[in-house]
């Protein structure tokens, strides 16, 4: 079994003196070719001989059962094969590291669009058209909940506070107590939820569209009533995740469950509107900030309130409050969240659970202390990033708020910045508008195995590729560790028959599995330097040639068949001792219709500060991604739900409004600080995508203040809203 290393200490920067000089350089993506050429095999690609169709039959009432499901209503189609249905089928995708099936509905439905049966056909189109006239009866239930500002079962935690909250808020002498709304979100990759299961015996061979193998093939076995050795999943190409498929969903369990039944090969895939009814989404949320400041900005007191959605039964809570908890220290701090219950589609993890939402509100409040106090809001947060982790005492750990704050004031131009409405072009207000960015940073347990031959080396892990750039961050670290060009590290991933990783998701993939493979690569190091007689900090590897106790030999000289070696990496008393964040400062500036209410967005600027940066490229590209999630959540993102179903109505692209290039400015810059983070994991970095988000759309927001004086308090800022500002001003 392979020995597990935990991170119980600060460990030396290794990489700092390794020679090769291929990590952090921006280098392209190995698996590029194939994906623009068309070759990269997705989930739905490449079917089997034989494989039938399957498309999912959804519920029609929001609460009640399926009364009885007629398949010979269909039976006399062409092409269509038949119906499953049955206790396995999940009524929504399970949580993130769920590890098990998520609730099992049998013949209850729970909400407006639950999958309930699949119809397999020998075509698509068939099974489409057979799915479309399947004959079921339900029995529908009155009175089920919706809406979640009206819904009749709330629940409250206790507050988590410190401090004497009441007499810290009243006693200060400014002060900001404002409600905000965010709209539910959708995680809408651009690759849709698909499987093709296929058995071969007694187990099962599924492809499918997946983040966190390690975790999804014990939740299908689950599922399924199987070993989990009788799994085996194939992701090696992820169109596309954001969260929405961390956990197994509805449309591989029914793959899998109709090839058992019918003895050949079923694919399954989710048309648009299928995705956004039944795979988890994010919920709404009603935020109360409240900030007190005594004259010279000093905070008092903080506090985040927040009530969320979900789902009767589940046990996910958006953790709105995650970064405001950190980011800033006062005398009293104060942060409680209500979970409403209803009958919508369940929500879970989308594009930074938390921070996503909540820095929209908790920076756009703070901002506006900011105008009360006179002070500049780049200088306010600057006076009060605190020593120690406010709730909980922890040192922090690399720590560069305050410099990219600074940084970004001056390379955006900020002390430029005028008073609300003074600079106009045309019809055209221009303001600008910044904010913090935070995202706490995790270890998740992770295994990996290095290859060393002769030729070059393999790297082999589950971990998957969601577009992040693993296959070329796995390639730099093997290389820059075994003193070898990238072209000559051959990556495997998205295979659950290799060492379990800890999947993508959170922004952990690539430091958390990737710390693995640095694991498995300074085995071999010290292997080689064994052969070399000498110590491995002695050793030097660089250009395929191994230095070190007065020696000089080529590495493939050091071969004599392979070496290979197998690390297992996992969060230790550095997680105690020590919290670990990503910062970050965006600055915005926008321009605001003064007739239509239009905003558009001119120019962002993002500084970070991750850790050390693996592949510049990579990490750029994953910021820039954020940021324009960011923009969308301030400006254009908002599911609309019908109130008498409560089913999504706002069901695909055309009407559901992702930031599109028209949306995203053309000067959208991204830099990153030279920071180590000693307590976060071996290589010292840290996750950045979900960074990019936090924070991001509250800058638009605030920067649209200073365009045109309206502060706008229910995301996302459509041109009605902007409107209504507007005319409320008198402008």
């Amino acid at each position: 079994m392979t020995e597990t290393f935990r991170m119980d200490k600060a460990q030396a920067r290794l990489l700092d003196e390794t020679g090769q000089g291929v990590i952090g350089t921006p280098m392209d993506r190995p698996d590029g070719p194939q994906k623009v050429s068309g070759r990269a095999r997705y989930a739905a690609d490449g079917t089997p001989e034989g494989t039938a169709h399957g498309v999912l039959v959804r519920a029609t009432i929001t609460k009640g059962k399926v009364a009885a499901i007629h398949a010979d209503s269909i039976s006399d189609l062409p092409g269509v094969i038949g119906v499953v249905s049955g206790p396995e089928f999940i009524r929504n995708p399970a949580q993130g590291m769920a590890n098990a099936a998520p609730v099992q509905p049998g013949t209850r439905v729970d909400y407006h669009g639950q999958p309930i049966a699949l119809v397999v056909g020998e075509s698509f189109e068939a099974a489409r058209d057979g799915a479309l006239r399947l004959k079921v009866d339900f029995e529908a239930e009155a009175g089920a909940d919706v809406d979640p500002d009206t819904a009749s079962e709330v629940e409250t935690g206790d507050p988590s506070a410190v401090g004497d909250w009441d007499s810290a808020f009243d006693g200060a002498a400014f002060k900001v107590d404002r409600e905000f709304t965010t709209a539910a979100q959708v995680a809408a990759a651009m690759e849709p939820h698909a499987a093709i299961a296929e058995w071969q015996g007694d187990k099962l061979l599924l492809r499918s569209s997946l983040q966190m193998l390690r975790f999804n093939k014990n939740e299908i076995a689950d599922s399924l009533g199987i070993p989990a050795e009788n799994v085996q999943i194939l992701a090696p190409f992820v169109g596309g995740g954001f969260g929405s498929k961390l956990g197994i969903g509805p449309d591989a369990v029914a793959a899998a469950q109709a090839a058992r039944e019918l003895g050949r090969p079923v694919r399954v895939v989710m048309p648009r509107q299928a995705v956004f009814d039944s795979i988890l989404r994010r919920t709404e949320t009603t935020q109360r900030v409240r900030f007190a400041a005594d004259a010279d900005g000093k905070l008092r007191a903080v506090g985040h309130d927040d009530r969320v959605s979900n789902l009767w039964e589940e046990g996910f809570a958006e953790p709105t409050s995650s970064c405001s908890q950190f980011l800033y220290g006062a005398d009293a701090l104060r942060f409680q969240q209500s979970l409403a219950r209803n009958h919508r589609t369940p929500t879970g993890s989308v594009r930074a659970p938390g921070e996503a939402v909540g820095m929209l509100t908790f920076e756009a409040a703070l901002d506006e202390l900011a105008e009360q106090l006179d002070i500049d809001p780049v200088e306010l947060r600057l006076k009060n990033l605190p020593d120690t982790h406010p709730m909980t005492g922890q040192a922090f750990s690399s720590r560069g708020l305050a410099e990219c704050l600074r940084r970004g004031a001056e390379e955006f131009g900020w002390s430029a910045r005028g008073k609300p409405g003074a600079r106009r072009e045309g019809d055209w207000f221009i303001g600008v508008g910044m904010a913090s960015a935070g995202r706490p940073n995790m270890l998740i347990q992770a295994s990996a195995r290095v290859r060393l031959e002769a030729g070059g080396a393999t790297v082999e892990t589950d971990m998957t590729d969601i577009g992040t750039g693993t296959y070329a961050i796995f390639a730099q670290i093997a290389g820059e560790m075994l003193g070898l060009s990238a072209d000559r590290v051959t990556v495997r991933l998205g295979d659950t028959d290799l060492p379990g990783a800890s999947g993508s998701g959170g922004s952990f993939g690539a430091s958390s599995s990737g710390s693995a493979v640095f694991l498995a690569a300074r085995k071999i190091r010290a292997k080689l330097a064994e052969a070399m007689g000498c110590d491995a900090d002695e050793l030097t590897l660089q250009d395929g040639i191994a230095r070190g106790g007065n020696r000089e030999m080529a590495i493939s000289d050091l071969v004599q068949s392979e070496i290979v070696e197998e690390a297992q990496i996992e969060a230790g008393k550095t997680a105690e001792s020590h919290f670990s964040a990503g910062y970050g400062a965006h600055f915005v500036e926008v321009a605001v219709h003064a007739w239509t209410g239009e905003v558009r967005v001119r120019r962002m600027l993002g500084i970070m500060d991750i850790g050390r940066v693996l592949n510049e490229k990579t990490a750029r590209s994953q910021a820039v991604g954020g940021m324009v999630w960011g923009l969308g959540a301030a400006l254009t993102e908002e599911i609309s739900h019908d109130p008498r179903t409560g089913h999504i109505v706002t069901r695909d692209l055309a009407n559901y409004h992702v930031a599109s290039h028209a949306d995203v400015p053309a000067q959208m810059e991204v830099s990153f600080l030279d920071n180590r983070d000693d307590e976060a994991n071996p290589m010292q970095s840290r996750g950045v995508g979900e960074l990019g988000i936090s924070g991001a759309g509250a800058a638009v927001f605030n920067a649209i203040h200073n365009a045109c004086g309206v502060r706008l308090y229910d995301f996302p800022a459509t041109p009605d809203k902007v409107i209504a500002g507007l005319e409320a001003l008198g402008l």
